[in-house]
């Protein structure tokens, strides 16, 4: 296995203990998800939530994003990572990575058929997608790299569809996009990966995107806060830090290899990963 290191995310444990907790109470942050739940389920946007309940930091993102999963009803499959590169953060307006939850109602399988509806992001995004085979629970020393793919049971294939429910995401602000679930909507799950991948520098292995018969697109692993492992030990101690950690057979998409691709109803978007498998999907 690779080794790489220890790699620092933030405060010491007393600091991060202090900033991970939110200033919103339960009642104020369940208010900003409903509202969020709404435009989503009705394929509407807002231009920010009322100033009362506005989530201003990541821990409050976090705890109205944590109302998501009682709102579905069913377990939540894992979990993405959002703006994994310094053009993603840029577009999107925060400083670094942001986690959403992955609901199972709007994840789909390899060839499924997806309702492109009310997009307005209208991209599409091939990505690498790690399957956990063991928890990685909140605790107060960071998980290093070595430690969390120890955790990690098999890597996938996969193609993200994202949205906003925020009419300007642009400006909307990292705990607003973070009570957004991260611009999380749509998530394709490929086939698993040969297991070769644990011997190969993913930093360094190409990804091609195709949308319909558009120019094939090509993007690379480094592409991913430098390599696809060390986005998932980011949110190993991001979801250490501000939420649940990880669990036991979810799943994590670590963020887009390539430059999001335009989409449309009709369209069909194939993702090839080489020797590590494909994946696609078609829009109606």
């Amino acid at each position: 296995m690779l080794g790489f290191g220890h790699f620092s995310y933030g405060p010491d444990a007393a600091d991060r203990n202090l900033e991970s907790e939110p200033m919103l109470t339960d009642s104020q942050s369940k208010d900003a998800a409903e509202r969020i739940w709404s435009c989503w389920r009705d394929g509407t946007v807002m231009a920010a939530l009322p100033e009362a309940i506005q989530p201003t930091d990541r821990a409050d993102g976090y705890a109205v994003q944590a109302h998501y999963e009682s709102f579905s009803g069913r377990p939540i499959v894992g979990w993405k990572i959002a703006a994994t590169s310094a053009a993603g953060q840029q577009h999107i307006g925060v400083d670094g990575p942001i986690a959403g939850r992955l609901l199972d109602e709007h994840v789909f399988a390899d060839g499924d058929t997806l309702t492109f509806g009310h997009n307005r992001m209208a991209v599409a995004e091939p990505e690498f997608a790690f399957r956990m085979g063991r928890d990685l629970l909140p605790r107060d020393a960071e998980y290093g790299t070595d430690e969390v793919l120890a955790a990690v049971s098999g890597l996938h294939s996969a193609i993200e569809v994202p949205d906003s429910r925020f009419a300007r995401f642009e400006t909307a602000g990292a705990g607003q996009l973070i009570a957004d679930n991260a611009c999380t909507h749509d998530f394709v799950l490929g086939p698993e990966m040969p297991d070769l991948w644990r011997d190969m520098d993913l930093s360094q292995h190409v990804v091609e995107i195709t949308v319909s018969d558009h120019e094939t697109v090509e993007g690379v692993g480094s592409n991913v806060l430098g390599d696809p492992r060390i986005a998932l030990t980011w949110i190993a101690n991001e979801l250490s830090r501000f939420g649940p950690g990880l669990q036991a057979g979810q799943v994590v998409t670590t963020g887009t290899c390539a430059p999001p691709q335009t989409i449309g109803p009709g369209d069909t978007v194939f993702a090839d990963f080489g020797a590590l498998g494909s994946v696609r999907c078609t829009l109606k």
